[in-house]
């Protein structure tokens, strides 16, 4: 029997039935991402309900906003970088890639994690615009997104940021290329993310996992919408084994950076992410792994009426802070062998 919200998860739940949305397969690209989404019902249902109302502001404030133009794959890329309130300089980087399948949501739809964790963190958080299918079908997001998390390792200075500790991190598709970074920053050779973070991530081109069978029907994510977005994303079924496109499918995982993969109990997702973790530890790859029960895909932007996702936030920053201070420790030990 397929698991239960719990009653915060399923009062933003309602808000977003209530939207009375068509379901995104029977859509075109452009008219899904016109469809509102489980962060809009997070809004209702916390401008609804007193309790919720009570806990933070929304949104939750953040020390300042802005945004870059910059080289991407194959054109010009917009960032959006939060930096938070504090006077400490620089401060560790965390490139971050919004979710949506490949194909819907922006930077506005993910804009709560990102303010959230900027603040936990406290880290600069720099949130990338990829190019988006059907209109740029495989591998045109993870190129860009190779590109954007490339560009800030090497100008995080010009953001206030450090460049020797720029982690990588994102949320579904996005933690999908998030992963993707990973290893094409490995395979590439080219300069390492410090740590992953990897929230509920796509990381196979499969639908035949136990979370598949358990929450085929779930919402707001279900099998038939999962389908549909990597429809939407590859050019053929044969780009669906490419480790690019299915990190799972890497028959190397080593040498990677240190993970925490964020997974949530009622969602097709979580086996995939589930494997994937056990696959990083088999590697050698230090990596914590939760699953918050009681809720379903795209919780952890809610930290504001969702207490699951105020721990899944702190989760997510523990792990960042943990690997930013272990590396600065190690720095300023090698500086003082130096001298």
């Amino acid at each position: 029997m397929p698991a239960m919200p719990n009653e915060k998860m399923q009062q933003v739940l309602d808000e977003f039935t209530a939207f009375g949305a068509p379901p995104i397969p029977s859509l075109s690209a452009e008219n899904a991402r016109q469809l509102p989404t489980m962060a809009d019902a997070a809004m209702a249902a916390i401008s609804k309900h007193a309790m919720a109302r009570a806990m933070k502001p929304v949104p939750e404030p953040i020390g300042r906003i802005e945004h870059r133009v910059i080289p991407g794959a194959a054109g010009d890329m917009l960032l959006r970088v939060y930096t938070p309130d504090t006077e400490t300089t620089p401060l560790p980087v965390l490139v971050y890639f919004h979710g949506g399948g490949w194909v819907i949501a922006t930077l506005d739809t993910y804009d709560s994690s990102c303010r959230s964790l900027a603040k936990e963190a406290e880290c600069i958080v720099v949130s990338v615009a990829y190019r988006q299918a059907p209109e740029h079908k495989f591998p045109a997001a993870a190129d860009d997104a190779f590109a954007a998390f490339q560009w800030v390792a090497k100008n995080a200075a010009e953001l206030g940021g450090d460049p020797a500790h720029v982690a990588i991190g994102g949320e579904s598709a996005g933690g999908n290329l998030a992963a993707v970074v990973s290893l094409m920053s490995r395979d590439k050779s080219a300069t390492m993310p410090v740590h992953q973070l990897l929230v509920y991530p796509v990381l196979d081109y499969a639908f035949d996992t136990l979370s598949y069978a358990e929450n085929a029907d779930a919402k707001p994510l279900d099998k038939p919408t999962m389908q549909w977005f990597w429809k939407m994303y590859l050019e053929s079924e044969a780009d669906g084994k490419n480790p690019y496109a299915s990190p799972l499918r890497a028959t190397d995982l080593s040498g990677l950076p240190p993970a925490t993969v964020i997974l949530d109990e009622i969602d097709p997702l979580r086996s995939e992410g589930e494997a994937y973790a056990e696959k990083l530890e088999a590697a050698g790859v230090p990596v914590t792994a939760t699953c918050y029960k009681g809720v379903t895909h795209e919780f952890f932007g809610m930290a504001a009426g969702v207490p699951e996702a105020k721990q899944a936030v702190e989760e997510a920053a523990g792990g960042l802070r943990m690997t930013f201070q272990r590396m600065a420790g190690s720095r300023a030990a090698g500086s003082e062998m130096i001298v």
